[in-house]
């Protein structure tokens, strides 16, 4: 039989083929979404024009005329707009990573002393998770700021730690002076990270060839800690470890937390940390009981079986809802506003009042706060695919 005669498969038209046919069903969805929001976008700019009103970003470059209590950048009010969104952005930032990592840490630690033994703590533990999660978040924060508002005075400043204070001016504590001879040990810094993946990376490869690595911590601890102390040591320490001491009727040295910003990370990390407490539970109690007695019948300690055995277990059902808590604070740090902390929402409601741009300033928002979920959550589901299991 020649090549000729062979019989060719016949064509399947384009509705029948579940490739192209799915192909042009998303081409015709993104066709009518982008047709959707033009429309729209034509309504808005005729009624607005209708009014008078006019859209364009160009009140981002007029100055701004008005102060900022705070910020991680300089700001008067002879900038602009733009550059007072900007420190409106940085100081969300700063309250959602922040807040982050400590409603992670006592989240984690809330959540495996509910699983304690001993009665009263794990009652206690309970109480404070039932109370916390069960009360409106802006109650909380009202509850926080009137607190720090009726602290004595800096003469009278509460001691919470060494070198710190708290007070109804906020919080005072130790702080490096920049200089730039700080730079080597900051490369140093991430030197030392780069090292540490790159050593855990060799140690996971030694582990799987071999059943037998030294342990990772020691040897992240010496890159992450000791190459920055020998960058230091190398210029003679330059760097200046600002006190906070008292002078007569308040504190100089050091870093002020303001009596917003420490109410508004107070109320964002308790809030959180309760229902990370029973999503860290909800992950513990998943892992079969096997675990722990297989772990038991190898002589691990109770904390060694935590840590080696049932955690790693437990993030493939903690992750994807605390995901969902990281965005969740984040996004909650907009009722900021209501105590007066100047974050991004409320800059750009100030921002909003002087120059009648309500719709460009919404839109900034939506921008802002999706990208840093798509972000937070593009990071977290990378993670979730690391710990999850794989099946061959």
């Amino acid at each position: 039989m020649t090549t000729t005669d062979r019989p060719t498969a016949p064509k399947t038209a384009f509705w029948n083929d579940p490739v192209k046919r799915g192909l042009a069903l998303q081409t015709g969805l993104v066709v009518f979404v982008v047709m959707v929001v033009w429309a729209a976008f034509n309504n808005m700019s005729a009624n607005m024009l209708a009014r008078g009103l006019a859209f364009g970003w160009d009140y981002l470059g007029r100055q701004a005329n008005f102060a900022i209590g705070e910020g991680l950048i300089s700001f008067a009010p002879t900038d602009t707009y733009g550059r007072a969104v900007l420190v409106g952005l940085l100081n969300t930032l700063r309250i959602a990573v922040v807040g982050i990592v400590l409603a992670t840490l006592l989240g984690v630690a809330v959540g495996v002393m509910r699983l304690s033994s001993n009665p009263l703590l794990a009652r206690i533990v309970a109480g404070y998770v039932e109370v916390v999660r069960n009360t409106p978040l802006l109650l909380q924060l009202f509850l926080w700021y009137a607190i720090i508002n009726a602290l004595p005075g800096p003469r009278q400043a509460l001691p919470v730690g060494p070198g710190m204070f708290l007070s109804n001016r906020g919080m005072k504590m130790p702080w490096v002076e920049w200089s730039p001879a700080l730079w080597p040990a900051i490369w140093a810094l991430v030197a030392g990270l780069v090292a540490s993946i790159v050593a855990a990376k060799a140690l996971k490869r030694r582990r799987e060839a071999t059943g037998d690595a030294p342990p990772l911590l020691p040897i992240a601890a010496g890159l992450i800690i000791g190459l920055p102390f020998l960058a230091l040591a190398a210029q003679g320490f330059p760097a200046t470890l600002s006190v906070p001491v008292l002078q007569g009727f308040n504190f100089s040295g050091g870093v002020e937390l303001s009596p917003e910003f420490v109410a508004l990370l107070l109320g964002l990390v308790l809030y959180t940390a309760a229902f990370i407490a029973e999503i860290v539970r909800g992950g513990i109690v998943s892992v079969s009981k096997g675990q722990w007695e297989a772990a038991n019948a190898l002589g691990l300690p109770a904390p060694r079986i935590m840590r080696l055995v049932i955690l790693p277990q437990a993030l493939r059902v903690i992750i994807p809802p605390l995901t969902s808590q990281y965005l969740n604070l984040t996004k909650n740090s907009s009722l900021a506003v209501a105590i007066g902390y100047p974050d991004l929402v409320h800059v750009s409601n100030t921002t909003m009042n002087q120059t009648g741009r309500a719709v460009e300033v919404i839109l900034v928002f939506a921008v802002v706060y999706l990208t840093i979920s798509l972000v937070t959550s593009a990071f977290m589901n990378w993670y979730n695919g690391r710990v999850a299991i794989r099946e061959r």
